[in-house]
């Protein structure tokens, strides 16, 4: 089982019966189907978020470095009421899953073959979850240092690749799971 299969498993534990529930209503169709989707859409975000850190554009890997590495970066999910207009107050992390809802919506319709409109319904519900679990992995992250920087620490410019020596990678890493190599 990859650490992607254990950061979908945290957002499905999060999520609960319910909110599944709500997606699948959402999707129009049961909550097996739903639960696939939210699967798809969890590695499509957390890849996203991998890209976007390891981008050739040293301004969206600062986003991205700003985003995990901010005092209290993602605060805010208390108050997210459900789709994108809750996601305003949430902090930085709250702005880029909000930028990134749309691309990532594209990219699971593509795969899943359901309507763009439909699917982005879906991420829009997903997201305040997905926050909540980020939120939980980082505040665990921080606690035990696992990153090699101080809590709220930001990685210095050469760390900003995910590269082999520490920072921004590996921070991704103890959060969204090693990923895919």
């Amino acid at each position: 089982m990859s650490d992607d299969t254990s950061f979908e498993q945290d957002v499905l534990t999060e999520l609960g019966d319910d909110r599944l529930q709500e997606i699948a209503d959402a999707l129009g169709t049961d909550p097996a189907a739903a639960q696939a989707v939210v699967g798809e859409t969890v590695s499509t975000l957390s890849g996203s978020l991998r890209d976007k850190a390891q981008a050739a554009d040293p301004a969206e890997a600062a986003e991205v470095r700003q985003a995990f590495t901010a005092e209290a970066p993602l605060q805010g999910v208390a108050t997210l009421g459900g789709g994108l207009g809750g996601l305003l107050g949430g902090g930085v992390m709250a702005g880029m899953l909000g930028k990134l809802s749309r691309p990532v919506a594209n990219a699971v319709a593509k795969k899943t073959g359901l309507p763009v409109a439909t699917v982005t319904r879906a991420v829009e519900l997903l997201i305040p979850v997905v926050l909540a679990v980020l939120t939980k992995r980082a505040q665990k992250t921080q606690r035990t240092g696992s990153s090699g920087a101080a809590p709220g620490a930001a990685p210095t410019a050469g760390q900003g690749g995910g590269g082999s020596g520490g920072g921004l990678g590996d921070l991704l890493g103890d959060i969204l799971g090693s990923g895919k190599k």
